[in-house]
């Protein structure tokens, strides 16, 4: 199982590390995080609840697909925020 996604990308000559990564169930979040030179710089976080719905019922064999899903498209879109100058 993926726990997470890791893209080093360079903007406009500066290097940044996005690291986005599943937190599990027993902290449901999803959390992504912008570093620069080893500082966190900009951090998301999104919870399970936010990803699934509040009220939706999934069966626990089916939480890690939609997770998963919503780690790598978090992920997609940090990256493309960041790469086209609207994250900061």
């Amino acid at each position: 199982m993926e726990k997470g996604f890791n893209s080093d990308v360079v903007f406009k000559g500066m290097n940044f590390h996005v690291q986005t990564e599943d937190w599990g169930q027993q902290n449901p979040f999803i959390v992504s995080r912008v570093y620069q030179s080893g500082a966190v710089i900009k951090s998301i976080k999104t919870s399970y609840s936010e990803v699934l719905g509040p009220s939706r019922f999934v069966r626990p064999d089916a939480l890690s697909p939609a997770i998963r899903l919503a780690l790598r498209e978090q992920h997609q879109k940090i990256l493309d925020l960041l790469l086209s100058g609207q994250l900061f």
